[in-house]
């Protein structure tokens, strides 16, 4: 211990911070966004941010829940938090094309959060961020869960699909987040 100590005390400053911005595993890669050839580091976008992570999907009774998710966004981004949606297929209510969809998040509902490409977030082929959701919580059962990412607090609380963006309760999660 005295030498891990010792070795800390004498390592370079900037050898500290990069020690300490390494990014967890989760959050290693790069996701393409919605109908868009960019890309999307998440550890840069995420990394010790509070976020609302969403599945989402264009043709679902949820679907309506992008307005609220963009009312959240713009009420908290100032504030730090990050809302990422991932466009998923995995309850089968997907548009038929990436342009499809997002004509429904961009236009039809304004979205200016970050939208992702469709991605796998359940089972065995669930991207990383989304596997390591569902070791910290649960899986997505449906479209639209809700996952609340505390940074500071290490934690990550679940809502799922019928948890409306402005309820009481997610709305409590966020704040405590930030």
């Amino acid at each position: 211990m005295k030498k891990y100590l010792l070795s800390l005390l004498l390592m370079p400053l900037a050898a500290l911070a990069q020690a300490g911005d390494t990014c967890p595993d989760h959050l290693n890669g790069e996701y393409r966004k919605l109908h868009s050839s960019s890309t999307v580091d998440l550890c840069e976008l995420l990394n010790n941010k509070p976020a609302l992570v969403v599945n989402t999907a264009s043709h679902c009774g949820f679907t309506k829940q992008f307005e609220g998710l963009e009312a959240v966004h713009q009420k908290y981004k100032d504030q730090g938090l990050v809302v990422v949606g991932f466009a998923s297929d995995a309850f089968k209510q997907e548009a038929n094309s990436e342009e499809e969809a997002a004509t429904i998040c961009f236009t039809n509902y304004g979205v200016s959060f970050t939208m992702l490409a469709p991605t796998e977030v359940t089972g065995e082929s669930a991207n990383a961020l989304f596997a390591w959701l569902a070791e910290q919580t649960e899986e997505p059962s449906w479209n639209f869960n809700k996952y609340v990412i505390d940074p500071s607090a290490g934690g990550v609380e679940h809502f799922g699909s019928t948890a409306k963006p402005g309820s009481e309760s997610l709305t409590q999660a966020i704040e405590a987040a930030l």
